[in-house]
């Protein structure tokens, strides 16, 4: 998907319909408290352990070791809109689409 460099919108702060520059935001977040590493020290902490429902640290389902699960072609883009006025930026989350390139 193609999206413009520069692009007018409304700033919050301005209270103004402004030319707006635009840039994509990383999108990296905390890592899951349900990967391997993690109940591997729940573990050592002494959680998940003993007779009865283990909860969350219990065995996984039987979709998650199925081949193709949970895995999507696409991802959804955040892109950071910076005022040019007053220097302020926000994120507008963008559609679904394989690879956005700004021109």
């Amino acid at each position: 998907m193609k999206v413009p460099k520069l692009k007018k919108s409304n700033c919050v702060h301005c209270k103004k319909h402004t030319d707006h520059k635009v840039s994509t935001a990383k999108t990296g977040g905390k890592r899951g408290a349900l990967k391997r590493g993690s109940i591997q020290r729940a573990k050592k902490r002494g959680l998940g352990v003993g007779c009865g429902n283990l909860g969350k640290y219990g065995s996984k389902g039987a979709q998650s070791s199925w081949k193709r699960y949970g895995v999507k072609t696409s991802k959804k883009e955040d892109l950071k809109l910076t005022c040019k006025e007053c220097n302020k930026s926000k994120l507008a989350r963008m559609p679904r689409s394989k690879k956005v390139t700004l021109e």
